[in-house]
């Protein structure tokens, strides 16, 4: 069935909802899109104002050929719509040369010949003099990073497959996901309708939704914390963001207005989320400790009292690959879940493989190393 044919549901219009139903209308397809809140809302992991887009990679080199496809979506989404949605000001990476992470880096960036520089510690005093390195340290510029609007993103993404014909349907929980008819039943409060294929990517709710997922995903708690100078160094001519790796994971992104600095902490740092429908969102004076200790050890200009806090959801798989693929059994429920704290700067790619699953059933994306085909356990 061509794409122009074929009726796709997109459930949950967050991070990669938003994406899949702009490459899904973008190639002609009939697309409705559900979502329990509204494209942009701040419950789920799309918040905070800014995330990390970076072209380096830690966790896995393999993903570096989707950052690069997700790079050019990202141009393609700002040149469509006129908003600038991301801005290249730099990703500093940091830790010790010793750290498993460090070396993946510079493997990831000499296979791949990515724009970087690697800086010592006399470079790092004289540029970058907000952060305190430790001996044995290694620092490195990857220069085509930066950040992203996470919640501009979203609704610019959603309007814009509005604009190409979908219908998004807000404020709409679905209940239920069914095989019918050789096609797929959707059900909401409001009835059902039947689809070609579906798309699932609802976040923390996942496991709400297919209760009988055969991977775990870990929904977890993460906070957000924003940190006002008392210098200016943070704001001057080169603005990057920041990752340190050791010894506490960590990151950081001067925001926009010039005015404070937002950080975050790694998976091992979060506390389970319990029921995605009752987040805490109160953040106890204990939970600071460990952001007052990493700006007492590394960031030391910073004001050590947050003037703003914010709290969310991600959730986690055991290998912190994420999901994407086919639900086994079921070829046209497409799903998309777990990304573990780092999907954010993919969404354009993932939102586009899929769009290829659900219309062709397989992908010219290199998806192997994380697609739920052949895949057990998470």
């Amino acid at each position: 069935m061509s794409a122009a044919r074929k009726r796709v549901a997109v459930v949950g219009v967050g991070t990669m909802g938003s994406q899949a139903a702009w490459r899904l209308a973008a190639r002609g397809a009939e697309v409705v899109a559900y979502d329990r809140f509204a494209p942009g809302h701040d419950r789920s992991a799309a918040g905070g104002e800014t995330r990390i887009f970076r072209s380096a990679h830690f966790e896995d080199s393999r993903y570096v050929p989707l950052l690069k496809h997700a790079d050019t979506l990202w141009g393609q989404l700002q040149q469509e719509t006129g908003r600038e949605l991301r801005r290249l000001t730099g990703c500093l990476l940091m830790g010790s040369t010793e750290h498993q992470q460090m070396a993946t880096v510079l493997e990831s960036i000499a296979e791949h010949g990515l724009d970087h520089e690697v800086l010592d510690a006399e470079a790092m005093a004289k540029r970058f003099p907000q952060y305190r390195l430790e001996d044995g340290d290694a620092a490195v510029l990857d220069r085509r990073a930066g950040f992203i609007r996470p919640e501009l993103t979203v609704q610019t993404a959603a309007r814009r497959a509005e604009q190409l014909g979908a219908r998004i349907e807000r404020y709409t929980p679905v209940r239920e996901i069914t095989p019918a008819g050789g096609g797929v039943e959707v059900r909401t409060d409001a009835g059902s309708e039947h689809f070609d294929a579906v798309v699932v990517t609802v976040g923390p709710w996942v496991n709400d939704l297919l209760p009988d997922l055969p991977w775990e995903v870990d929904i977890r708690r993460l906070i957000s914390a924003w940190y006002v100078p008392t210098t200016d160094a943070w704001f001057g001519e080169e603005r990057p963001a920041f990752i340190r790796t050791t010894p506490t994971h960590c990151y950081g992104l001067p925001s926009p207005d010039g005015v404070s600095v937002k950080l975050g902490l790694s998976r091992a740092l979060h506390e389970p989320a319990g029921d995605p429908n009752a987040l805490d969102r109160t953040v106890q004076p204990e939970e600071l400790d460990i952001f007052t200790e990493q700006i007492r050890r590394h960031l030391p200009d910073l004001h050590p009292d947050p003037t703003r806090l914010a709290v969310y959801m991600e959730g986690y798989t055991e290998s912190s690959r994420p999901l994407i693929g086919p639900l086994p059994g079921a070829d046209n429920v497409v799903l998309l879940a777990g990304f573990s704290g780092h999907g954010f700067k993919l969404s354009p790619a993932f939102g586009d493989v899929a769009a290829d699953l659900a219309l062709d059933g397989t992908s010219s994306q290199p998806i192997d190393f994380i697609s739920t085909l052949g895949r057990i356990t998470a």
